[in-house]
């Protein structure tokens, strides 16, 4: 197989995958409570913008998907194709324990703000280019996670008037 028959297998699977979460996301959207009772209209619904996204994050997995297989389609395989990369690479095993560790672990049993700053700092530094130099990695994953921190929390506190846990 050519380097595009990888390239379409990988878009077959990382597209199936997609979908999977965005409809996760958009039956979590819809198990949320709607405050019909309050007088809540649909835009109000806590559940509105997350199964928005999740609905999105579908939508663009089913173009992944179609992508791929009409790439897959378009080529020939070839008899000596090189193995395909394994599905679950290092970047993919990092992103899925660090959202375990700051989902499931962490949030809620320390202060919102800090969670986030340590969760986006953690991400930057492991994700931050090679050539970068530790101190560099170091200030930018920091800045990264105390900015981003901040503006989630004065966003959804302070606009959305979300209490954050």
């Amino acid at each position: 197989m050519t380097e595009g028959g990888k390239t379409a297998r990988s878009d077959l699977w990382g597209g199936a995958g997609w979908v999977v979460l965005g409809l996760v996301i958009v039956l979590g959207a819809l198990r949320m409570d709607r405050f019909e009772s309050m007088g809540a209209q649909l835009y109000t619904m806590p559940g509105f913008v997350p199964g928005l996204i999740g609905g999105f994050v579908a939508l663009l997995g089913l173009v992944l998907m179609l992508r791929g297989w009409l790439r897959q389609r378009a080529e020939e395989p070839a008899k000596d194709a090189p193995p395909i990369e394994p599905l679950l690479n290092r970047r993919i095993v990092i992103t899925t324990l660090l959202s375990l560790l700051y989902a499931g672990l962490l949030l809620g049993r320390a202060p919102f703000w800090l969670v986030t700053a340590l969760f986006v700092a953690a991400f930057v530094a492991l994700f931050a280019p090679a050539e970068h130099t530790p101190a560099r990695r170091l200030i930018v994953s920091v800045a990264a996670g105390v900015l981003t921190s901040a503006v989630v929390t004065l966003v959804f506190e302070q606009i959305f008037l979300v209490r954050l846990p």
